[in-house]
């Protein structure tokens, strides 16, 4: 059999390299089972197991009779690994550990690895977990796109580090523990990147749902706008050739983001009757449900001309009236999502909306100088919570590379 591991490095005394297939049983047969056909048994669907190696946190109950044939066979202490991408590599393997009777049955797109006199069942699991191995193991799938699994023979060719029993326990308890506290770590920044995440909609509540609110005069968007205009609908580059266009997707999380910016070429004049002013409102018009009405005011400053895409609709305000920032802030808050959602139309995978649907939201209009002081407040603390979930998401980011670190060193020899 080929060794399908990405390179050996030295090992401590004591320590050699197997093959997994030399120390581990693969899909092991199903033994005779005295088992009447009305008794709970563990059954473990893919979505019960939790992607990242986390475990098995949906185990079910089901008679025998419904889940003896047809379904994979396993036994406690079991590796479960999910043999179909994207399960694979997204990291749905487990221990089965705690099943009815020491015996369980689950989906079909796992592979059982039964760990051997020599070997325990921590140190397989935490081996094949390591991205490397995820990664590599997609070089060798089998089957037809969007169906492709891993044959046994890539699990079972593995070269893996095998240090004496006690010398695997030691190790694996500390991976444990230390994976453990990193999960501990990830589940609190995600709590908090979470919390930071909807303080931006708390905040579009404080103004446009508070009692202050409910004693302003209604207008409908299309009392203050001027002109409510389509996009130019051209063919699009991506080598900056001709005038850079605002899309759909450059509208992310209230603002516009112009990272992933594209070109269209376009005669001057046509440009000119596109071209975007400061303070306009873009909203997009069709896309799927919770993308349609999301909208931002475009703010930059300077010569370069930009024009905008089909997709989106351009308000250009009354601004004695109404401030743009503000205008953005209420078509993104909850009364203008609600407000999309009753009013949108959907055919086969898509939503859409028009001007005249557009112009017809009504929302709490209070005077001008309120709706800048308003808008300015609402706009800081939008800012300042950006800068919070950018943080969170690096420090989630660094938290989420610990792991493969740390087995790195463990199957070195490194703990």
């Amino acid at each position: 059999m080929a060794n399908v591991s990405v390179g050996k490095h030295p090992l401590p005394d004591g320590w050699h390299w197997v093959r997994l297939g030399e120390v581990c049983m693969f899909n092991p047969r199903r033994p005779e089972l005295r088992r009447s056909d009305d008794e709970l048994t563990t059954f473990v669907p893919m979505a019960a197991v939790d992607e990242a190696g986390r475990g098995i946190s949906r185990a079910e109950l089901k008679p025998f009779a419904e889940i003896k044939r047809g379904y994979t066979y396993f036994g406690e202490g079991d590796v479960l690994f999910a043999k179909i991408t994207p399960c694979m590599q997204n990291g749905k393997h487990a221990i089965a550990r705690n099943l009815t009777d020491g015996i369980g049955f689950g989906s079909t797109e796992f592979h059982v690895i039964r760990p051997g006199p020599t070997i325990v069942r921590e140190w397989v699991h935490l081996f094949v977990l390591q991205p490397w191995v995820l990664q590599e193991a997609t070089a060798h799938f089998s089957g037809a796109v969007g169906q492709q699994r891993l044959p046994e023979a890539y699990l079972s060719g593995l070269e893996i580090p095998l240090p004496p029993l006690a010398e695997q326990k030691r190790i694996a308890a500390i991976l444990n523990d230390q994976m453990s506290a990193i999960e501990r770590a990830r589940a609190a920044a995600e709590t908090r990147l979470e919390a930071a995440k909807a303080l931006p909609a708390a905040y579009l509540r404080q103004v446009f749902e508070s009692e202050e609110a409910e004693s302003w005069p209604r207008k409908r968007l299309g009392e203050v706008c001027r002109s409510m205009q389509y996009g130019l609908s051209l063919p699009m580059n991506d080598d900056g050739r001709g005038y850079p266009v605002i899309r759909m997707n450059n509208i992310k999380d209230g603002t516009i983001d112009i990272n992933e910016i594209r070109y269209v070429e376009v005669e001057h004049a046509q440009a000119k009757k596109f071209a975007l002013e400061k303070g306009d409102i873009l909203v997009n018009r069709t896309n799927s449900a919770e993308l349609v009405g999301k909208s931002a005011v475009f703010d930059r400053e300077g010569d370069q001309v930009y024009v905008f895409a089909s997709y989106l609709i351009r308000l250009a305000l009354l601004r004695e009236v109404a401030v743009p920032h503000y205008v953005a802030f209420a078509l993104n808050s909850r009364v203008g999502r609600e407000y999309v959602e009753r009013t949108l139309r959907r055919a086969i995978g898509q939503a859409n909306i028009n001007s005249q649907e557009i112009a017809a939201f009504e929302f709490p209009l209070p005077p001008v100088a309120r709706q800048e002081r308003l808008a300015a407040q609402v706009g800081d603390k939008m800012t300042a919570v950006k800068g919070a979930c950018r943080a969170l998401e690096e420090q989630l980011d660094t938290i989420n590379k610990l792991p493969a670190a740390l087995l790195r060193r463990a199957f070195s020899g490194g703990l």
